[in-house]
């Protein structure tokens, strides 16, 4: 894979409650480029939010393939790609495991691109998480929430959450 293309990205997920409104922030910084996203859901979980964090800003890549690093505080979200647990749950068709959704969203998103993560401590004072989290919490805390649809159908309602 010839890569030219050097992107960083910053990720962070909140949940008010988990399950609870939960948000999503991402940093996409190249060059002398950047850009923030960030989305809100009614009823979600903290690490479906992490996840989508990064989902969101491997979505948003204009070019192909592009080598990225990606920064989280998510433990779950970086050991699950960077030990390669991911792989053994697809395949295993994800039994037992929860995000399926999103982890196969991530993996399709994923072989287009060269990434490494890099596991940040949040709440530590590194500016970039900390921008991610504000922009994460706000969207949790916005008026204007998405339904998570997928975890809405196939997990509240096992859970009877609803």
């Amino acid at each position: 894979m010839l890569v030219d293309v050097n992107v960083t990205i910053y990720t962070d997920g909140a949940a008010k409650g988990n399950p609870g409104p939960g948000g999503y922030g991402t940093i996409l910084m190249s060059g002398v480029h950047s850009k923030e996203l960030s989305g809100g859901y009614v009823l979600t979980t903290n690490n479906r939010m992490e996840l989508l964090a990064v989902i969101i800003g491997l979505e948003a890549l204009k070019k192909e393939p592009c080598n990225v690093t990606i920064f989280s505080d998510s433990q779950y979200v970086v050991d699950a790609v960077e030990k390669n647990w991911v792989q053994s749950w697809y395949r295993n068709d994800f039994k037992k495991k929860k995000n399926k959704d999103l982890w196969i969203r991530y993996l399709n998103v994923a072989q287009k691109h060269s990434i490494k993560f890099v596991w940040v401590k949040g709440h530590n004072g590194n500016i970039y998480n900390e921008r991610c989290d504000r922009l994460a919490v706000q969207a949790a805390e916005s008026s204007n929430l998405k339904e998570d649809t997928w975890y809405i159908q196939n997990v509240s309602n096992e859970e009877n959450i609803l």
